[in-house]
């Protein structure tokens, strides 16, 4: 994890309470660093050398970083952070276009200029606001909390510059094959998921593998095995309701091999995480929070055999795995542009409850579906390959083309499985709306409909999230909620704009 604060002459007990706050994202060890104008300070966990150092620099510019960089670098040995400071000072703002990984990052360069960037699909969060003419950004607002009334995410694919403002930036794309037959794109997807698993396993520090028993996380686990035979694979259900999730989990399990590990939540187990999920979250999103808890309680559960994981999400946004929200398109050109989309907003859903769960135990994540060329060779592949009829199932299966690249990797009971909502497979649904039934009244939400900022609250359920979000953040950070709607009518970037900062876009912050 990453901060600082820019601006006035700081000093190191407010930069060091800020990575106090943070601590559940590096936990093993920290580093500060004064400047000029400000101080900056970073948290480690601990894997290999190349992926453990989150700050370089004993002179400007100093680099910040969290996540990982897979590009090539010689020597072989040297760490991500370095990467990229070597890639700065020979390319400048260009170099965020080169970086092939998951990350975010801040630079402070010799010239005063403060630099934020965030990669094209953003699992990484990176915060920041101002106060007195000052700048503070951290991998989480909670860090902001004493500091800024208001904050922004910086949103994926661009940087902030103190000197130029809000800026996009082309992302990393490698040139993949192009294809002519479906089991040409199944060859080549196959070959280019298995490159993506290898790569996040290289630096030897991948133990487990987190596995819903769905056919996403079932494929990573299948794959992985191949570079590692020893992994562990980590599963959660509840204790009173076992989503079906479960069941299947245990059969690639035992069809692979591997060591199962289970956690089953109880209610206590619930009703005791939702403040916490929300402090974790930073979101009152009802289908957020829900999604959150099973996150938490595995990645809970992994940290006591390992800090650094694989896990199978983005598939679902890049090969049609929400097929039911797309047959609700029938022009396939909408159809394409809404399913894009999905990969859009996917940081503000599906990836912000997976990277605040896994770090809220210190805990890396690894996610190979997100690899640049796995993402650029998706946009390859038509609509018809991802959701195609099956005459045999007799129904519309949903990620077509990755069961037919994968399917000699798995069982045929969950190669044919049909794609199930993550926290009803994992049995949370029921047992939440249980626990929150008496917190809230239908008639409080109808005399509270909406945030003080406005927005619309869903059910008394979101109404009880919203009250705890409230004695956590104030009013200037509910803005931090987008909801998952691939059928907005403005555009995923002017909706970030219209929800987070209004109308004016130039200069985003406005420190010079």
């Amino acid at each position: 994890m990453i901060a600082g604060i820019i601006g006035k002459t700081t000093t190191f007990p407010k930069i060091s309470k800020m990575l106090k706050l943070l601590r559940h994202r590096g936990s093993n060890n920290s580093a500060m660093r004064t400047l000029k104008n400000g101080a900056v300070g970073c948290g480690e966990l601990e894997f290999s050398p190349q992926a453990t150092p989150a700050l370089c620099g004993e002179k400007e510019p100093f680099v910040l970083l969290e996540g990982d960089l897979y590009n090539p670098r010689s020597p072989s040995e040297m760490s991500n952070v370095a990467l990229l400071r070597e890639l700065y000072l020979k390319h400048g703002k260009k170099c965020f276009s080169m970086l092939d990984g998951s990350w975010s990052c801040a630079i402070i360069d010799e010239n005063n200029e403060v630099i934020l960037a965030r990669d094209s699909i953003g699992a990484r969060p990176l915060i920041y606001g101002t106060k007195n003419n000052e700048l503070y950004f951290a991998s989480e607002a909670k860090a902001l909390v004493d500091h800024s009334a208001e904050v922004y995410e910086l949103a994926p694919g661009y940087y902030y510059s103190s000197k130029e403002g809000l800026q996009t930036f082309p992302g990393f794309t490698p040139k993949v094959p192009d294809f002519e037959t479906p089991e040409e794109a199944a060859k080549i997807l196959r070959e280019l998921v298995i490159e993506a698993v290898k790569k996040r396993m290289k630096d030897g520090s991948v133990e487990g593998v987190s596995i819903s028993g769905g056919l996403d996380s079932s494929i990573t686990a299948a794959v992985a095995k191949k570079f590692n035979p020893n992994l562990k694979l980590f599963s959660t259900t509840t204790k009173r309701y076992p989503g079906e999730d479960i069941g299947y989990a245990k059969l690639m399990a035992s069809y692979l091999g591997l060591e199962h590990h289970i956690y089953r939540i109880t209610d206590h187990d619930i009703a005791r995480i939702i403040p916490r999920a929300v402090w974790y979250l930073e979101s009152y999103d009802e289908d957020c929070i829900t999604g959150i808890i099973s996150n938490f309680y595995t990645s809970r559960m992994v940290s006591k055999f390992t800090n650094c994981t694989l896990v199978g999400e983005g598939a679902d946004e890049l090969f049609g795995g929400y097929f039911r929200e797309l047959k609700k398109v029938s022009d396939p050109a909408q159809k394409e542009k809404i399913a894009r989309k999905l990969l859009n907003i996917a940081y503000n859903t599906a990836l912000r409850r997976l990277d605040r769960g896994w770090m809220a135990n210190s805990v890396h994540y690894r996610a190979p579906f997100l690899d640049s060329a796995v993402v650029a060779f998706s946009h390859k592949i038509p609509m018809e390959l991802k959701v195609k009829y099956d005459r045999a199932q007799q129904r519309e299966v949903e990620k077509w083309i990755l069961r037919e690249a994968f399917r000699d990797y798995l069982p045929p009971e969950v190669a044919d499985r049909p794609k199930l909502r993550f926290a009803r497979g994992v049995g949370v649904d029921d047992l939440i709306d249980e626990i929150t039934a008496s917190k809230v009244s239908k008639k409080e939400l109808e005399k509270n409909p909406k945030t003080q900022q406005g927005i619309v609250l869903n059910s008394p359920k979101e109404l009880y999230f919203y009250r705890i979000f409230r004695r956590y953040f104030p009013a200037g950070y509910e803005n931090l909620m987008v909801r998952w709607d691939p059928f907005k009518k403005l555009g995923w970037f002017k909706q970030f704009v219209k929800n987070y900062i209004g109308d004016d876009t130039k200069g985003y912050i406005g420190l010079a």
